[in-house]
């Protein structure tokens, strides 16, 4: 996922290419998700788009776009839950999360390398994994600089 302009007609656009009503809040979720390069916990989402906005309506939004395609949970080293956006070929019927993530040791972001896929892992007999999760950290390019 890399940071990028979201314009509001690519807001609207995914919104309606998901099926789902556009409301403001919807909208600066999807802003503040979209815009980022990194993936953000639940509170950074709540500050970026203001604090007027309903910390229920917010966990339902973040709810409706992980159930629709739009979104995905991070989960790093912390236990902490973030979302990033899903890539462009993520439905409702089927998230392509199948991604490496990135958690950067010195500002703390946690990236999608989308670019870089996970591994195969061959399971033993008995063992069905049902969610892949892949996790490295280090330092990130950015702080490297």
């Amino acid at each position: 996922m890399s940071a990028t302009t979201t314009t509001p007609d690519r807001l609207a656009q995914t919104l309606l290419r998901h099926g789902l009503r556009q409301t403001p809040v919807r909208r600066a979720v999807l802003a503040a998700v979209s815009g980022k390069g990194f993936a953000l916990t639940g509170a950074e989402i709540e500050q970026e788009i203001g604090a007027d906005v309903d910390r229920i309506t917010l966990y339902r939004t973040l709810k409706s776009f992980e159930q629709q395609g739009l979104i995905h949970r991070v989960i790093d080293d912390t236990d902490v839950l973030r979302y990033a956006a899903c890539s462009i070929e993520c439905s409702a019927a089927a998230h392509f999360d199948n991604h490496v993530h990135f958690k950067c040791t010195d500002c703390g972001h946690t990236y999608c390398l989308s670019q870089v896929a996970i591994p195969a892992v061959q399971l033993p007999g008995g063992f069905q994994a049902q969610r892949r999760d892949f996790l490295l950290s280090g330092t990130c390019h950015l702080c490297q600089a």
